[in-house]
């Protein structure tokens, strides 16, 4: 069987340019019985314990280094044994988070363009598509017919450009590069939010 996917919704704080923002952030796991692949670590790490109730977990994949995708990954990695995959592009923004605090804390892998993960016998491929941030990261399951958009797209067109570190003709340009390459019907699972497919989002993006 191939793997299935749950999702977690947790509420929180996103900050960043001296603003701050009350959001909900959707967290992927992505696995069986035995095992899970998390995708994203927002806010407080006890709602994703309790969804992963007790199985191994292979790996913690953060999209992008946003507050609101990052805040929980130390204490998560610490609840379950798992590595930190993080873009080295945003290491900016992970200084913002722990840098000051715990600047002992690293992530401990570099997630780059191709990186590939392997769980529950289905196989997840990171799509580097930067523009919401320097490192933003997609992660595309052929075999589930899904890709997850983190925050580079959503179910309405492309994610927020207007803040520090983000560029609207980059995030375009990921989008319709490496996004609308994917089949039509590829269902996105974004980092807030509802699901979309990818033909349904064409008309969203200029």
């Amino acid at each position: 069987m191939p793997a299935r996917i749950d999702k977690v919704v947790v509420p929180g704080v996103f900050s960043l340019d001296g603003q701050d923002f009350d959001v909900e952030n959707n967290v992927w796991l992505v696995g069986d019985d035995e095992e899970v692949l998390v995708i994203d670590a927002p806010h407080d790490a006890a709602p994703i314990v309790a969804a992963i109730g007790g199985r191994s977990v292979a790996g913690i994949v953060l999209t992008h280094g946003h507050n609101d995708h990052i805040t929980a990954a130390v204490a998560l990695r610490e609840a379950t044994g798992a590595p930190v995959w993080f873009h080295p592009e945003d290491r900016m923004l992970w200084d913002q988070v722990y840098g000051e605090v715990h600047p002992e804390v690293e992530p401990d892998h570099h997630l780059t363009d191709g990186t590939r993960f392997t769980v529950a016998g289905t196989t997840l491929i990171a799509l580097h598509t930067p523009g919401h941030s320097p490192g933003s990261t997609c992660l595309h399951a052929p075999e589930l017919g899904t890709v997850f958009t983190g925050d580079t797209l959503f179910c309405g067109g492309p994610g927020a450009t207007g803040r520090s570190y983000s560029d609207h003709p980059t995030i375009v340009r990921s989008i319709r590069e490496r996004l609308f390459a994917l089949p039509g019907d590829t269902v996105v699972r974004t980092g807030h939010g509802d699901d979309t497919t990818i033909d349904a989002e064409r008309t969203n993006v200029p």
